[in-house]
């Protein structure tokens, strides 16, 4: 429907448009929008069912790798939150949600246009003429039920969740820079066990060979201890196969190329330990501090600005418009003696009749809402259960290492006696090498659980959200 001011169009049919527009405007006005409700969570316990010792009120540091103190740890998460190639998707995917509020922001205020055209045209015979205008064009479509201001919702909600979003690859990979280093660390210390135990094992052989060379000791001690030394010898190209692997991953991460990191992972340190002591806030902090949980949240924001939005398209949509410009038959007298050309423009349209298709957009919005409370449940659930399962696997590796720990202690002790034992012929070879196995295989052991345990750690900061600034306001995420 169409209100202009030009002829023909004041009169009685004229009035009788506006006032049922009127009316009809009356009665939208009269229908709320879905109103904007917080999701339902599932229930949160009150505390976390494994104690800890420290702070439970003290919140997951930001650089929690620093904790670990090892200078490459802290290096390697540098470089890859500088130059990781899944984070400058996100850090794109950020730019582009914010290019998309900023274009939905613009369409929601007036815009202007300019224009200018030159026309030569002849009838018949008559000489041709020219014209030439100028002109302003200027529209805007006053929001009177919200659609325009619910859709901006929608579009901030969907620039915080890709801010969160943004967040969670950062967690993410630090924490995945972490394990991996935590794994070529525990690789270096088993592959420095294996050449320890193979010296040691070295040292035997020869005293074998000296024993049976001397009639003191049976060509089946030599193939055994033969056996043993080759066994042992053979664990090391695995480990160094494994230690090449991981450093081509932790270069991936990073953003290198394969190799580009041997020179500053070639260095065997210890394997990174965590504090002893262990702070950890409350389950309800923890869903706060969470980025993902953050982004879950944002969804449904978002899923609520737009079913806002599907429910304000049902109603009638109004225009205003108008153009002012000049026109003359040359160039010049565009600037005077000009025609001047004015016009205004309103108009309204009405939907009567869709066949259901607003109804339906209104529904589709509705369940995709139902389906971003849902995926929130699920994410909350999750994050709870990450941080019940890193404490439970703190808890059990921290009693396992502590009885490998006596165990590989005893280890040496047994393989020491039994050595001096051989060599003073009080005892046969089957116990050197039992005892060797035992060393070798305990000290293995105790690497490895190490290594578990710092790897522990590092999932239970990820899951408590650690490595993030989680009191960001979300409408820096505006900006």
């Amino acid at each position: 429907m169409n209100l202009s001011r030009c002829p023909g169009r004041s009169g009685p049919a004229a009035r009788l448009l506006v006032l049922s527009a009127a009316m009809l405007l009356g009665a939208c006005a009269a229908t709320t929008a879905p109103s904007s409700t917080d999701p339902a969570a599932p229930a949160i316990p009150g505390a976390w069912s494994v104690p800890t010792t420290g702070s439970a009120t003290v919140p997951t540091p930001v650089d929690w790798w620093q904790r670990f103190n090892d200078p490459a740890l802290a290096e390697l998460v540098d470089r890859a939150l500088k130059a990781n190639p899944n984070l400058r998707s996100a850090q794109a995917a950020l730019a582009q949600a914010r290019a998309q509020r900023a274009v939905q922001e613009a369409s929601n205020g007036p815009s202007v246009g300019g224009s200018l055209s030159a026309q030569r045209s002849q009838n018949g015979n008559a000489d041709a003429g020219n014209r030439f205008q100028a002109g302003f064009d200027a529209s805007w479509e006053p929001d009177v039920f919200g659609g325009n201001r619910a859709a901006l919702d929608a579009s901030d909600a969907n620039v915080r969740a890709a801010q969160t979003g943004l967040a969670d690859v950062q967690v993410s990979l630090a924490a995945e820079v972490a394990a991996g280093l935590i794994e070529l660390r525990g690789l270096q210390s088993r592959r420095d066990i294996a050449q320890r135990n193979l010296a040691a094992q070295t040292e035997t052989l020869q005293i074998t060979r000296w024993r049976v060379q001397a009639g003191l000791a049976s060509s089946l001690d030599l193939e055994q201890a033969v056996a043993a030394h080759a066994q042992t010898q053979s664990q090391i190209p695995a480990l160094q196969t494994s230690l090449g692997q991981s450093r081509n991953a932790l270069a991936v991460l990073t953003g290198a190329a394969p190799g580009a990191l041997d020179t500053l992972l070639d260095r065997t340190a210890p394997i990174p330990t965590a504090p002893a002591t262990l702070a950890l806030s409350l389950p309800a902090d923890t869903l706060r501090q969470r980025p993902d949980v953050r982004t879950a949240e944002h969804r449904i924001s978002a899923a609520l600005a737009n079913v806002a939005a599907a429910d304000a398209a049902r109603y009638p949509s109004f225009r205003l418009g108008g153009s002012l410009g000049l026109s003359s038959i040359t160039l010049g007298a565009l600037t005077d003696g000009a025609s001047v050309l004015r016009s205004l423009l309103a108009s309204v349209s009405i939907p009567l009749l869709d066949g259901g298709a607003a109804r339906a957009r209104v529904q589709a919005q509705e369940a995709a809402l139902e389906q971003a409370r849902a995926t929130y449940a699920s994410t909350v659930l999750s994050a709870l259960k990450d941080v019940e399962n890193a404490l439970v696997a703190i808890r059990g590796d921290q009693e396992r290492l502590a009885r490998l720990q006596v165990a590989a202690e005893a280890a040496v002790n047994a393989e020491l006696l039994a050595r001096q034992r051989y060599q003073s012929g009080l005892i046969d070879f089957r116990t050197v090498l039992d005892t060797q196995r035992s060393l070798l295989s305990a000290q293995d052991s105790v690497a490895a659980a190490q290594a578990s345990l710092a790897t522990d750690h590092v999932r239970l900061y990820k899951a408590l959200g650690g490595g993030w600034t989680p009191d960001t306001p979300d409408n820096a995420a505006a900006r």
